[in-house]
């Protein structure tokens, strides 16, 4: 007799990939219900009368090593509880090490680490593999068990890596009690055969074990829900803060012109983009696959909004007004925004453009890693550009350059003369054919740039190595800051804006699709990203998309699509790196969204106006009738974003242990750089790219030492590559020097 309405407890120890495990189980056992712990957050005397009241435990993977008590937890002593109180098991990686370790297996390092790789798993065909063929599974993983000859735990399947490791133990049961559990990773995307077949196995045998020795799960209560909180589908949105600012709820006011030679670049002139003195934003697809650019008509009352990682309150800018509003208890930056933009929300703005209004600007990388409660590193971490940094956008235009459509729209009440106005000064300024840009004459001094240093940048590359051939991280994506000093050119006037000029010669050598100048003081950046983040379609329903790039090769002569496609596809290495985020990513979907998650393509070889990029496309739906899918949609691509960052793309996996790691590696906060720009329009629709070929500066226009108001202007550049266990030093290297040539050619170095 099968068991009802199963409960789970899934024990997760800080991985990038329990969602995934999570949503498998859900496919695999009928109406069960999910509850998630972290491994340390009971002790055993804590967590043992919980256990009658579940079905099964699930034992998650994750970093480390389980001989260490800080990596495991509690999950050492779950396999010697008592006898009566004995429930299934199944564990994943570290949960088949931390099984073999208990029972008198032999932790070891492989040889070759298999991070990210698919290997073919031969099997014995009996109990997790009753009924399964053929095998090939996605391993994670530097550590492995010799399980001991005539011992309690038994090999059910294994890999043979060859002259690499020999024969390496992938699955194990014990020989009396109902503990079973997999080296390889069943809720990989890229496992075939022992990832759905497997986990029901294991339910089944589950079940059976359960009926025959007549174990009594005992009935749910309240206490267990206050102690545990609610099951895994999906988290629902914090309550919402009560707005601050004005309950109106604005119509879109839009009118469509047809002006295919209008850029962005003539849009921003018309606005007033060279006065240094005045904010500025530009959201601009510089190249295909990008469609649409945003340009926003700031005024002096415009709203700015920053906020710096840890504080307790927001800074609120408008016209010569400044003040602070404070958060309050339990409350943070994300709900406050979310509050903010709910008091704001259209229905009625253009359906054929993603933008109509709303909060445009920059979200730091150390924002992120605050949000995944990482402690900043005292000795690097400086103060200088706020981690959150929006402008409200009430007036703006949004040019499709497929169409060669023009919008120019407003949210404004009764803001039709402005609407007309510039139309007619955007039809007189669309030139009959399209002209070259004609810039100001820079300053003819040379630049002086400041390389990280090649020797210490590659013993960080050993060490990270080092960490993860001892199994805390299967990737880290290190960086380092190169810095540039500009002369100041005399014979411009202060208040005009050279870093524009900087940015038009940005685009003019690296056109990429989600280019930006964002000039929100004190924060200047300039990018030309190739990597959209997160993009949010509008509700009902949204759609979350995220597009992963690892793996490129840079256009030259002879370098075709065939030529291309060899060496990325064909490259293990690129792969595995790109693998690892996904499966990274659809973990950070499937914790908003519950199991309707996506890979749309998986390494498809993209075209972009200077590389050939393998891209991966990931989605997941919000469905109707979700936990937390009620007026409050339009929160959702917020939540995501809070949930994602900082991208997984940037850091490596599993996420947090892989920041901590890396916070000892890297010599400066990464500030602006492996953060995130973009919009989150009042629709509630959005759309995110990854810093990266940027460039940014400070500039506090209130203090007179500031670093632009002496004769130099200073940018910072952040670069860098995943690190794996397949990395060559001088390589990874090399692969940073290129991808700094884009954004320091633009000055002219």
């Amino acid at each position: 007799m099968a068991i009802g309405n199963p409960r789970l407890l899934l024990v997760d120890s800080y991985d990038s990939f329990t969602f995934n495990l999570a949503s498998l189980c859900k496919q695999c056992i009928p109406n069960c219900t999910i509850y998630i712990v972290k491994n340390d957050r009971f002790s055993m005397p804590e967590i043992a009368p919980l256990l009658s009241s579940f079905s099964a435990v699930i034992v998650g993977p994750g970093p480390g090593s389980p001989e260490n008590d800080h990596d495991v937890g509690v999950i050492k002593d779950l396999w010697n509880i008592p006898e009566k109180s004995t429930l299934p098991i199944f564990g994943v990686c570290l949960g088949l090490q931390s099984l073999g370790v208990a029972y008198g297996a032999q932790l070891k390092r492989l040889d070759v680490v298999k991070h990210g790789q698919i290997s073919q798993i031969h099997h014995t065909g009996v109990e997790l593999f009753h009924g399964v063929g053929r095998v090939e599974a996605v391993r994670y993983h530097s550590l492995h068990v010799a399980l001991a000859n005539g011992g309690d735990v038994e090999e059910l399947a294994w890999a043979d890596d060859g002259a690499e490791n020999g024969r390496v133990v992938m699955a194990i049961r014990h020989a009396s009690r109902p503990y079973w559990a997999v080296q390889y990773h069943p809720e990989s995307v890229c496992t075939r055969g022992g990832g759905l077949e497997v986990i029901q196995n294991f339910w089944r045998l589950a079940q059976a074990w359960s009926i025959k020795t007549r174990r009594q799960i005992q009935p749910w209560n309240t206490n267990l829900e206050n102690m545990l909180g609610k099951p895994w589908q999906s988290y629902p949105l914090a309550s919402p803060v009560r707005p601050t600012l004005s309950q109106s709820r604005p119509s879109v006011a839009t009118q469509v012109c047809e002006l295919p030679t209008v850029t962005a670049a003539t849009v921003s002139e018309l606005f007033g983009v060279r006065n240094e003195a005045s904010p500025f934003v530009l959201l601009d697809s510089a190249a295909q696959p990008g469609r649409f650019s945003i340009i926003a008509s700031l005024m002096p009352t415009s709203l700015q909004i920053t906020h710096f990682a840890g504080d307790d309150f927001l800074t609120l800018t408008w016209s010569i007004h400044s003040r602070q509003e404070r958060m309050g208890p339990g409350r943070d930056v994300w709900t406050w925004i979310a509050s903010f933009m709910a008091g704001k929300r259209v229905h009625d703005g253009h359906p054929d453009i993603p933008f109509w209004g709303g909060l445009v600007g920059v979200l730091s990388y150390e924002l992120g890693v605050r949000s995944l409660d990482v402690a900043f590193n005292k000795e690097t971490h400086v103060r200088r550009h706020p981690d959150l940094n929006l402008v409200f956008v009430e007036r703006s235009v949004v040019i499709d350059s497929a169409t060669g459509r023009v919008f120019v729209q407003s949210i404004i009440p009764n803001d039709d003369p402005w609407i007309s106005d510039t139309v007619s000064m955007l039809t007189e300024a669309s030139p009959t054919e399209v002209l070259p840009i004609l810039r100001p004459e820079l300053s003819p001094l040379s630049p002086v740039v400041a390389l990280p240093d090649k020797s210490r940048y590659i013993a960080r590359i050993h060490e990270a190595k080092e960490r993860i051939f001892a199994g805390d991280s299967y990737e880290l994506c290190l960086t380092a800051r190169t810095s540039i000093s500009v002369p100041k050119s005399k014979s411009l006037p202060a208040s005009l804006s050279t870093s524009w000029d900087r940015y038009q010669g940005l685009r003019s050598k690296n056109p990429a699709p989600y280019s930006a100048y964002i000039r929100l003081h004190p924060t200047t950046l300039l990018s030309s990203s190739p990597e959209r983040f997160l993009s949010t379609s509008r509700p009902p329903n949204p759609i979350f998309q995220l597009r992963p790039i690892k793996g490129t090769v840079r256009k030259a002569p002879g370098i075709t699509r065939a030529v291309a496609e060899e060496a990325l596809i064909g490259s293990i290495k690129e792969v595995a790196e790109n693998l690892m985020i996904v499966d990274l990513i659809r973990h950070d979907l499937h914790a908003v969204v519950g199991e309707d998650v996506q890979v749309k393509q998986f390494c498809g070889v993209e075209e972009y106006e200077t590389v050939w990029q393998l891209v991966s496309v990931i989605e997941g739906t919000f469905k109707p009738g979700t936990s937390g899918a009620s007026d409050s949609d339009t929160q959702l691509g917020w939540e995501m974003l809070r949930t994602s960052l900082p991208p997984g793309s940037m850091t490596g996996a599993p996420k947090k242990r892989s920041i901590e790691i890396l916070q000892t590696l890297e010599d400066q906060d990464r500030s602006i750089y492996s953060g995130v720009f973009g919009y989150w329009c009042l629709g509630g629709g959005s759309d995110w790219s990854v810093t990266i070929r940027s460039c940014f500066k400070f500039e506090d226009r209130s203090n007179a030492a500031s670093e632009d108001c002496n004769s130099f202007e200073n940018w910072h550049i952040g670069a860098g590559g995943a690190i794996t266990a397949l990395s060559d030093p001088e390589a990874e290297w090399e692969e940073m020097i290129t991808k700094l040539k884009s954004v320091v050619g633009a000055f002219g170095a």
